[in-house]
């Protein structure tokens, strides 16, 4: 370790920055004296310095798991502004020529970005594994709880990854992260002790505001008002991903003097990587997208979050409204709320997991393939499409199948009593996580439906405490729009044609939750 500058000198040498936000300081001692971390810090509150500070200061490599490929890209390119050259971010991206160079030289980086799918290659792990790693961090960590039970379950593998890379210091870095989320992360880390830093997420800068509608009609013409009225960036979140393309092609008809595009996960890579680009460069005014959209971007103006759809549970609501108003300045979370809004996020927990009759049905099928002797199909659409199945109800169930042991590579392994304890076993995990999810939903039905102050009413399931507002506190405690004065943005026009040329198609053709 580097020790001839103070953390604050560092800082300064390293980033340009003067002084330490809050609990960013207090974090970094503790990863340097080699203390496995659980960081809760609000959003906007400056997270990634808690490892890229140490990744400078540190002997060895820093691995940083990260759920986005735009958001590697992204991070990447700020280093490499700021004159942090030995940082690399593995992903699918890569020619194999290009791969092969980067997997050779993994040693001269100190800062490796990498999914958490990738980093189960074996062939990547020889690799890592001959290297000093010193600090395994996993960005966004709220992730392995949200995510790691279903469609994304190689977040709950990292912990064979940290032995295997003898046990490195680990930093679980997330905004939110309820008492039984942050119970998660330590079980799956398998880090009981972990010292965790826990600071208030409450953003006294945004005003929350809730208004109930008769239909969908009525949300397309509050829309259309609020972009003609403001000119601020804006993000519009959806469930679907069909409703989320359909509005973005309303609102440019309505607005046209606005720059309006749709981002989700059915996306080309590349699409979405541009789309995320040309907003952080305001080049764009509005992005009508999913969950899939916005984690970990460092963008300060945005200054208006509306959700077009209730989401799915208090945590990914507080994670995406607070990617309003990163520059401290006034800003609004508008969540609009007609009669029958509440049944599509149900219907998609009902579905997102394959149903006990479901199961009991693959088994069968498994149980055939075993007596012919054959491998399961190598390719995954296959297999889904054998088992009609969607893929995350396959990744899922897969995990499910080598974890009770019954699939190895493809491989299917028969032992009756195993089988019967695992067909019991996953029944009561999927009913298991049903249940938490819709007790989350019921959470935020209940908060969305209050009468008491709604800042007051997000943050209790997360702390003791909040701070009062800023500038305005919420529609039940008396704001409207009518007293609302944002800074505005001016819109960037530079290169207006090459991006123009480049998403037209994007802009005007009709995450982990989102419906397709």
């Amino acid at each position: 370790m580097k020790q001839h500058q103070s953390l604050e000198e560092s800082l300064k040498t390293y980033f340009g920055y003067t002084s330490f936000r809050t609990g960013q300081k207090e974090i970094i001692k503790d990863i340097m004296n080699g203390k496995d971390i659980l960081g809760i810090l609000p959003t906007g509150s400056g997270k990634s310095i808690c490892y890229q500070l140490p990744a400078k200061l540190l002997e060895g490599i820093t691995i940083v798991v990260s759920p986005l490929i735009s958001l590697m890209i992204d991070q990447v390119k700020q280093l490499k502004a700021a004159n942090f050259k030995e940082v690399i971010a593995l992903n699918s991206f890569m020619e194999p020529v290009e791969r092969n160079i980067v997997y050779q030289n993994l040693h001269r980086y100190k800062l490796i970005y990498i999914s958490p799918e990738l980093l189960q290659k074996q062939e990547l792990q020889k690799k890592l594994v001959q290297l000093n790693i010193n600090l395994f961090v996993i960005d966004e960590a709220h992730c392995i709880s949200q995510w790691g039970h279903e469609f994304r379950p190689d977040y709950l593998k990292l912990n064979t990854i940290i032995e295997r890379l003898d046990n490195p210091t680990v930093l679980a870095l997330s905004a939110t992260a309820a008492l039984d989320v942050q119970d998660d992360i330590s079980k799956a880390l398998k880090r009981p002790t972990i010292t965790k830093h826990i600071y208030p997420m409450d953003r006294d800068n945004i005003t929350f505001c809730v208004q109930e509608v008769s239909h969908d009609h009525e949300k397309i013409s509050i829309l259309h008002q609020l972009l003609s009225d403001y000119h601020v960036p804006a993000l519009i979140y959806f469930t679907s991903r069909k409703a989320a393309e359909n509005t973005a092609q309303l609102l440019s008809v309505k607005n046209p003097s606005k720059r309006i595009a749709f981002y989700h996960g059915g996306m080309e890579q590349i699409d979405r990587i541009t789309i995320q680009q040309q907003f952080m460069n305001d080049q764009l005014d509005v992005v009508c997208c999913t969950s899939a959209f916005g984690m970990g971007i460092n963008k300060s103006n945005i200054h208006l979050v509306i959700h077009y759809h209730l989401p799915p549970q208090l945590e990914s609501y507080i994670q995406e409204v607070g990617r309003a108003g990163r520059d401290g300045a006034s800003s609004v979370g508008l969540l609009l709320i007609s009669p029958n809004d509440v049944y599509l996020p149900r219907s998609i927990i009902e579905k997102e997991l394959p149903s006990p009759e479901d199961i009991g049905v693959i088994f069968q099928q498994l149980l055939n393939y075993f007596k012919s002797g054959e491998k399961l199909p190598a390719n995954e659409a296959s297999i889904e499409n054998m088992f009609q199945l969607n893929e995350v109800q396959w990744r899922f169930l897969r995990n499910q199948l080598e974890e009770h042991g019954m699939i190895d590579t493809g491989k299917i392994k028969y032992d009756k009593d195993i089988w019967i304890a695992a067909y019991h076993s996953i029944g009561n995990l999927i009913n298991e996580r049903k249940l938490v999810k819709k007790n989350k939903l019921n959470e935020m039905v209940q908060w969305v439906f209050e009468k008491d102050c709604l800042r007051k009413n997000l943050y209790k399931g997360f702390q003791s405490t909040y701070s009062p507002a800023a500038y305005h506190c919420c529609s039940n405690c008396g704001f409207t729009f009518s007293e609302w004065s944002p800074v505005e943005t001016k819109q960037n026009v530079k290169n207006s044609l090459s991006w123009e040329s480049k998403l037209k198609k994007l802009l005007l053709i009709g995450e982990g939750y989102e419906a397709k």
